[in-house]
């Protein structure tokens, strides 16, 4: 789907040939008052007759109208124009227009008032999310109808400030769309395999290079909390490190580590067969590091990235790990598995501690690891936790911009307690209290080398139910917070070399 940015007046833009042409009216807007032109005129009119309401949601049809040049024209209050008021009235239009016929193939989109900050990436994100259409393993898929969109502000808009947002909002879209592709595949057209060969085929783009390690060498590195939660499934595990180089070799690196689960049955500690399905979507980390990835590649920013997914599947057969082992960590800390369905954090640390060698200004790990962070937030924000203030502080304001949003969470130490362990080092399980928050401070423990933020999106990733799919989050917060950190790095660590 290709966007386009038109900075033009109401008149000019009905002049513009397309299948529907949506009109976004904010609260207090005076098209009477502000031009002269004949659809202007007519959005007053239906104003002043209370057709249409400015308030969020509101809709008006109307078929082939003489006054505009595309076949349907739609009216929408989007009430104070907030980023979020905009993307809830986008979508629902969207929806609208959607179930009429013909199909929609051309788009535009005008804002009748000046458009508040972030308001134009809320529509490009509402539309992209809107017509999204998986068709990778269907046989007879219609695929996305929608070609063309054109977003059309007024003049009175600063030139530079909303290309800036535009070309933010396009390339969040084609990371978002990437990670959604890749977390909606079946497990067995999505293994840890074929997520090596998709990194590395984000290396045909600019300034990004991947590597791709097998089994071999992740037993030379010693990662036998990793190797342990692979070592029951017939698919070989894949440890893949991508590189985004936007800057010189001297700057710290931020590294994004994603949990790259390709399916999760639970291993031995097997799980309900209930929606079991939906663990397929147990790799929406490492999917959220392709996507980010992919959006860097579009915006060229001057930072440096390290993309770090560890991935392999959690299978029960006769060589799996079993309730009571006990595996050493590639940091040397013994870890004692009571639950082989907390397999997330296993191979989290192995990769958290990998990241270390890259000297980072930060890290941040994005995971579905825990039902409990699901009970306590649902699928709104995602559960952040962060051992540096400024670090969760900038990755929550990343959130509120880009609409992607995350609530912090605690991380005191008496939560620990419960992963103390008689026969190793520490338990990879506490009690059924706070699991969301005993998982975190487990990883907590493998973080003591630089600033650490931990992202879990287990209800974020992913929809159930009839709108099952991928949501593509937290592509949206990661690249925000990396494109202020091109700005103004998080305080971190300087070094002259990093190795591969």
């Amino acid at each position: 789907m290709n966007f386009d940015l038109l900075i033009s007046d109401l008149n000019s833009t009905a002049r513009q040939g397309s299948d529907a042409l949506l009109v976004l009216l904010p609260d207090g807007h005076k098209p009477d008052q502000a031009a002269k032109d004949e659809l202007s005129a007519l959005v007053a009119q239906a104003l002043k007759a209370g057709d249409i309401q400015t308030q969020a949601g509101k809709l008006l049809a109307l078929y082939k109208p003489s006054q505009a040049k595309a076949n349907r024209v739609l009216l929408a209050g989007i009430g104070a124009g907030t980023p979020r008021l905009v993307r809830q009235a986008v979508a629902g239009a969207l929806g609208a227009l959607r179930s009429g016929s013909p199909a929609l193939k051309k788009l535009t989109i005008c804002f009748a008032g000046t458009p508040a900050a972030g308001s134009v990436r809320a529509a490009v994100l509402a539309v992209a999310d809107a017509s999204y259409v998986y068709t990778t393993t269907k046989s007879k898929a219609e695929a996305r109808g929608l070609a063309r969109v054109t977003l059309a502000v007024p003049k009175s808009v600063a030139k530079e400030t909303v290309q800036d947002e535009f070309q933010r909002a396009t390339a969040t879209v084609v990371g978002v769309e990437l990670a959604k592709e890749w977390a909606n595949r079946p497990a067995n057209h999505a293994t840890p395999t074929h997520l090596g060969t998709a990194a590395q085929a984000l290396a045909k783009l600019p300034r990004i290079t991947c590597q791709v390690l097998g089994p071999k060498e992740v037993a030379k590195l010693k990662m036998g909390s990793f190797m342990a939660v692979a070592q029951g499934s017939q698919e070989p595990l894949r440890f893949i490190v991508l590189h985004y180089k936007g800057a010189a070799p001297s700057q710290a690196p931020t590294v994004l580590v994603g949990k790259g689960i390709t399916f999760d049955t639970g291993g031995i500690s097997i799980k309900p067969a209930g929606e079991m399905d939906e663990m397929k979507y147990d790799m929406g980390g490492a999917a959220s590091v392709l996507g980010t990835f992919r959006a860097l590649a579009e915006l060229q920013p001057a930072i440096n990235v390290v993309g770090l997914i560890p991935s392999c599947e959690n299978m029960p057969d006769g060589g799996a790990i079993k309730p009571g082992d006990v595996v050493t960590s590639m940091s040397g800390q013994t870890i004692e598995i009571l639950n082989t369905d907390a397999e997330g954090r296993l191979i989290l640390c192995d990769a958290l501690s990998y990241a270390e060698r890259f000297k980072p200004a930060a890290v941040v790990d994005m995971a579905t690891l825990t039902g409990a962070c699901v009970i306590a937030l649902g699928a709104v924000r995602s559960g952040l936790f962060s051992t540096s203030d400024e670090l969760a502080q900038r990755l929550l304001a990343a959130g509120e911009s880009a609409q992607d949003l995350a609530w912090r969470m605690p991380l005191d130490d008496e939560y620990a307690e419960g992963l103390k362990s008689n026969f190793a080092d520490v338990a990879n399980i506490a009690g059924r209290a706070a699991g969301a928050v005993t998982a975190a401070k487990f990883l907590q423990r493998f973080t003591d080398k630089f600033p650490w933020a931990h992202l879990d999106i287990a209800g974020t990733a992913w929809k159930g139910g009839a709108a099952k799919g991928a949501t593509g989050r937290p592509v949206g917060l990661l690249l925000e917070f990396l494109l202020g950190q091109a700005a103004s790095p998080v305080k971190g660590r300087k070094t002259a070399s990093a190795k591969a």
